[in-house]
């Protein structure tokens, strides 16, 4: 008998680990603030993928290895929407740049383990922050190593070239432009606002204009009246606060 071969089944990698987002909205909160000003920050820029909680798999053939980070910048790669990110399908690029925002259920070891994860595939830069206690680390690579910052106060991203700034009840993240992170509904009050000015200088405009209209039609009910009082197109003129020419257009 011939014996059948048989392929290889195919590996399965999933979209999604099972676990939550975020465990209370204090958490989530930050990593959507993190992850949509990072989308805004980096909007024109093509070849800068960002992703918020999104499976990394960074070997090919092996689905266990993954993590999730709470937000990821990769640079090389186009945006677009992905179910999980295969490295090897992204030119082997791995994301330069990590954020993790803590929980009360994270537990020292899994972030121990984070940290080592990251480290071992190539990441960049990891920042870690935990709202709860206004605490902010962050690493960077040197080498074959992630390297603790000493202090993140006033802290530059090199591949970000956004800066962190820790007072005594929150972390605030700033631009290069020096605008710093808002909230969506931050957001979305300072578009009303932006709104609201543009509306008031069109209103203020309109009412320019009607005021000019009105006096225009003044200068012309009037320059009829003062010539037939016998002023000379000059005298009118100068009476008006007005061009000789604009007198002797109406006069002729």
């Amino acid at each position: 008998m011939v014996q059948e071969l048989t392929s290889a089944p195919e590996i399965i990698y999933p979209d999604s680990d099972g676990q939550p987002m975020a465990e209370n909205t204090q958490q989530f909160r930050w990593i959507v603030v993190i992850k949509e000003n990072l989308e805004l920050l980096f909007a024109d820029k093509e070849e800068v993928f960002v992703a918020g909680d999104l499976l990394w798999y960074p070997i090919e053939g092996d689905n266990k290895t993954r993590r999730a980070p709470d937000a990821m910048v990769v640079f090389g790669r186009p945006k677009g929407d992905r179910g999980s990110y295969k490295q090897w399908e992204e030119d082997n690029i791995a994301p330069q740049v990590v954020f993790e925002v803590l929980s009360p259920g994270n537990r020292l070891t899994e972030m121990m383990q984070k940290l080592e994860f990251y480290e071992r595939f190539g990441v960049e830069e990891y920042y870690l922050y935990d709202p709860e206690r206004v605490d902010l680390t962050g690493w960077i690579r040197s080498g074959e190593n992630l390297k603790v910052i000493e202090s993140m106060q006033g802290w530059v991203s090199p591949r970000l070239q956004i800066r962190f700034d820790l007072n005594p009840d929150t972390l605030v993240i700033y631009r290069p432009d020096g605008e710093r992170f808002y909230t969506f509904v931050e957001l979305g009050q300072l578009r009303q606002e932006a709104e609201n000015r543009a509306q008031a200088a069109e209103d203020r405009a309109q009412v320019a204009e009607n005021r000019a209209q009105a006096a225009e039609g003044t200068i012309q009910q009037a320059i009829p009246q003062l010539l037939a009082m016998g002023l000379s197109p000059e005298q009118v003129a100068q009476t008006l606060n007005i061009p000789v020419d604009k007198v002797l257009e109406n006069h002729s």
